[in-house]
C-alpha cells in the first residue's frame, strides 16, 4: 500500500487543539494538537503507555468511567465540547467520526450475526424492508471484499481477517467523515494485514475520508501515513510528513524507536534498544519526558519542560537540540551476526509426517509435516494465519495429539500427549498474551515458584529467574496487572526457564509488543540462547523478527511445510512463490521484495 495521492486537501476533517485527558491519578495526555485534513492518514506512533488509544477514545468519545477530556475538538464544521462528556457526542459518533479496534471480537457482538451488526450503526434501516435490508448489507459486505453470504454467519465463524473486514463494513456503514483505527494489524498476519490496509485506502480515497491510525509498526506507518505524530508519555515529540520523520529523525525518542525497528535484510548482532519504559505523564511535567531513557540528556533537558518548535519546513520536535540534531541524526550502524556455529549436529526434535484434523473441519491443519530442530539451533517457522504454525507448536509440546506422525525428543519417541524420557519440564512454550497467561491474582514470587515446584527446585530460585530475565527482584511481590506488557513477558519466560528446559517454543511472543520492548525481548532471548545452551522453535508472522532470530526457516501454507532452508536462503532468495508474496506483503519493505 503507498501513501495517499499528493493532491492538497481543501477541508479538514477533524482537528484537535489543547486535547488533555486527566484521571484521578493525575494527566493522561498534554495539550495535543492533531489535524487531519479530508482524504489524508495522520499516523500516531509511541509505546504502550504513551496515550495513543486514550486520545483515539476522547475523540470518540468512549473514555472510561473516571477519565475526562478538555480542550477543543472541531469534525467539518461543526464543534464538539469535549468537557461535556459522553452525551456531547451524540450528534458526531458513528455518524462523523467513528472508532475502529484491535481486535474485532471487541467491536463485534458473538450472539448477532454479522449482517445485523452492519446495518445497526445504519440510520433507518429499522423500518426497512427485509429485502431493502438484504440489499444493503450486501452492499456493505461488498465493499470490504466479501459476498452476501457473510451477513448470516457470526463472527466466531469467520478468519481474522474476515472479522475485521466486518468490523470496517461496521464502522463505515454510516460513512462518517473520520475513522480512528487503533493498531487495526496488530493480531494479523502479513498479508491478511497487506489487504486490510489496501482496503482501508481504497475505501478512504473514495470517500474522501479522514484517517488516524494508531500503530506501533513503523515501517507500515512510513508505508501508509502522510503526517506523522509521535507521542510519548502523553506529550507530541516530534510531527511532520511520515517519509521525511522516519528517514531522518528529529527527536532523539524517534531515532531510539526506528532503530528498535529490525531490518529484513540483515541479521544484526544485537537490535538497538532503549532501556527502561514510558514514566507516567504526571511524573515529568518539568522535564522532557524522554530524558530518563535519553543518551543525549544534558542539563537543559531536565531543566524545563521542552516544547514543539520548527525544525524543517512542516516538522516541528520537542527536542532542545532543535534541528542540529535532525542535522546529525542518522541511522546509525547494523553490525551484522556473525554466523553461530554453536548449534550441533545432533537433532533435538525431529517431527516426521505430522497429521492434525480437527473434528468437523474439513481440511487437514497439519499434513504430514517433517521438521528438526538440532542441539543449541533457533528455528522459525514462518506463515499466515491457518497455516498451522501453532497447531505444530501445540502438538510438539503436548497441548493436542496428531492423528499420526512421529515426534522425537531427546530421542525418545513421544506418544500422545506424555514424553517418558526426559521428562516434560525439558520443553516449554512461551505465548503471546503473557496477561492471559499468568494468573492475575498471584504475585510473581509465587507463579515463579510453582513452576519451580514442579522440577523439584526450591522457592528460593525466584531471585536467580527474575535476574535471569533482567527484572528487579523486587518485583516478585507484584501482580501481573502492575507489569508493562514487556515484563509480563519477561516473567512468562522466567517461569518457562524454571524447569531449566532444553527446548523453548515461542508461539508469536512478540508480536503484541512495542517496537523499543520488541527489541529488548528478542535481544533477552539471544542472552539466553547463548548462555544456557538453549534451543528455540520461533514461531512467528513477522519476517524480519524470525530473521533476528533464526538459524534455519521452515515456511508454512495449509498445512504443509512449501519451503524450508537457512535463513539468508529463504529469505534472500525465496524460492516458492508462497515465500515470494510473504516478503512483498511486509509492510514498508517493499524495496527488499525477493528477486
Amino acid at each position: 500500500m503507498t501513501s495517499t495521492e499528493e493532491t492538497a486537501p481543501t477541508t479538514t476533517a477533524l482537528s484537535t487543539t489543547g486535547l488533555r485527558i486527566e484521571a484521578a491519578a493525575g494527566p493522561i495526555v498534554v495539550g495535543v494538537d492533531l489535524t487531519v485534513p479530508r482524504g489524508r492518514t495522520l499516523g500516531v506512533v509511541g509505546e504502550s503507555g504513551s496515550g495513543k488509544s486514550m486520545i483515539a477514545k476522547a475523540v470518540t468519545g468512549l473514555l472510561p468511567p473516571g477519565v475526562r477530556a478538555s480542550g477543543t475538538l472541531t469534525i467539518g464544521e461543526q464543534t464538539v465540547d469535549l468537557d461535556g462528556g459522553e452525551r456531547a457526542f451524540g450528534p458526531v459518533r458513528g455518524s462523523r467520526v467513528v472508532l475502529l479496534l484491535q481486535d474485532p471480537f471487541t467491536s463485534l457482538s458473538p450472539v448477532h450475526r454479522c449482517g445485523s451488526q452492519i446495518l445497526a450503526a445504519v440510520p433507518g434501516t429499522g423500518r426497512a424492508s427485509r429485502s431493502a435490508r438484504r440489499a444493503l448489507a450486501t452492499e456493505r459486505l461488498a465493499e470490504v471484499g466479501l459476498t452476501a453470504d457473510v451477513a448470516d454467519r457470526y463472527p466466531f465463524e469467520l478468519s481474522g481477517g474476515m472479522r475485521q473486514r466486518v468490523a470496517i463494513a461496521a464502522a463505515l456503514a454510516a460513512e462518517p467523515d473520520v475513522l480512528l483505527a487503533d493498531e487495526p494489524t496488530t493480531a494479523l498476519d502479513t498479508t491478511t494485514q497487506a489487504g486490510i490496509l489496501d482496503l482501508l485506502h481504497s475505501l478512504q480515497t473514495a470517500r474522501q475520508m479522514g484517517l488516524v491510525l494508531i500503530t506501533h509498526d513503523l515501517e507500515l506507518a512510513r508505508s501508509t501515513c502522510d503526517q506523522l505524530l509521535v507521542l510519548y508519555a502523553g506529550q507530541v515529540l516530534e510531527s511532520g510528513p511520515a517519509p521525511q520523520v522516519l528517514a531522518a529523525p528529529g527527536h532523539p525518542y524517534t531515532r531510539a524507536l526506528h532503530a528498535s525497528n529490525p531490518p529484513l535484510d540483515v541479521r544484526l548482532d544485537r537490535l538497538p534498544a532503549v532501556d527502561g519504559s514510558v514514566p507516567r505523564p504526571a511524573t515529568v511535567l518539568d522535564r522532557c519526558p524522554f530524558a530518563a531513557r535519553c543518551p543525549l540528556v544534558h542539563e537543559e533537558c531536565t531543566a524545563g519542560r521542552p516544547v514543539l518548535r520548527p525544525i524543517a519546513p512542516g516538522r516541528e520536535s520537542a527536542c532542545v537540540l532543535g534541528d542540529a540534531y535532525l542535522t546529525e541524526a542518522g541511522d546509525g550502524e547494523h553490525v551484522p551476526a556473525t554466523l553461530d556455529s554453536s548449534a550441533g549436529t545432533e537433532a533435538l526434535v525431529t517431527i516426521a509426517g505430522l497429521t492434525k484434523t480437527f473434528p468437523g473441519s474439513r481440511r487437514a491443519a497439519l499434513s504430514g509435516v517433517d521438521l528438526e530442530v538440532r542441539a543449541g539451533e533457533s528455528v522459525g517457522v514462518v506463515g499466515e494465519s491457518g497455516s498451522g504454525k501453532t497447531t505444530l507448536a501445540r502438538c510438539l509440546i503436548g497441548l493436542e495429539t496428531p492423528d499420526a506422525g512421529r515426534i522425537e525428543f531427546h530421542g525418545a519417541l513421544r506418544n500422545g500427549s506424555s514424553i517418558d524420557r526426559p521428562p516434560h519440564t525439558a520443553m516449554q512454550i512461551v505465548f503471546q498474551d503473557p496477561y492471559s497467561a499468568l494468573n492475575p491474582a498471584l504475585r510473581i514470587r509465587s507463579t515463579l515458584a510453582e513452576a519451580l515446584a514442579v522440577a523439584g527446585r526450591p522457592a528460593s530460585a525466584v531471585d536467580e529467574l527474575l535476574t535471569m530475565v533482567g527484572l528487579p527482584i523486587d518485583y516478585a511481590d507484584r501482580r501481573p496487572r502492575s507489569l508493562s506488557g514487556g515484563e509480563r513477558q519477561r516473567v512468562a519466560i522466567a517461569r518457562a526457564l524454571a524447569t531449566r528446559p532444553t527446548l523453548l517454543v515461542c508461539d508469536e511472543s512478540v508480536s503484541a509488543l512495542d517496537v523499543t520492548v520488541q527489541a529488548q525481548v528478542l535481544n533477552l532471548l539471544a542472552d539466553l540462547r547463548r548462555r544456557l545452551g538453549l534451543s528455540l522453535l520461533f514461531i512467528s508472522h513477522d519476517l524480519a523478527v524470525v530473521r533476528q532470530v533464526a538459524d534455519r526457516i521452515y515456511v508454512m501454507l495449509d498445512g504443509e511445510v512449501v519451503e524450508q532452508g537457512s535463513a539468508d536462503q529463504v529469505l534472500t532468495g525465496p524460492e516458492h512463490p508462497y515465500t515470494r508474496r510473504l516478503m512483498a506483503a511486509a509492510p514498508g519493505r517493499s524495496g527488499q521484495e525477493a528477486r
